[in-house]
């Protein structure tokens, strides 16, 4: 089994922060932001890699902007 990406796992846990401090389900969340909740699941768990439309697609449903959802992530 490989390694998790340290920069995909620091976003997927911001992601869900950011999901949970709004009360939001996975389902919620990628119906807000138009796209799969399995796709959401991948992402909070670092597996998936997502382009950056689907990161702004995630901020925007959130209501932050880009930097705010990457705070905090380094390469």
């Amino acid at each position: 089994m490989s390694k998790l990406d340290p920069v995909l796992s620091a976003l997927g846990r911001n992601v869900r922060r950011q999901r949970e401090a709004r009360n939001l389900t996975q389902e919620k969340l990628a119906e807000r932001a138009s796209l799969d909740a399995t796709y959401i699941s991948g992402i909070e768990r670092g597996l998936r890699n997502p382009g950056i439309k689907n990161v702004a697609r995630l901020a925007k449903a959130l209501g932050l902007s880009l930097s705010e959802l990457c705070r905090g992530i380094d390469l």
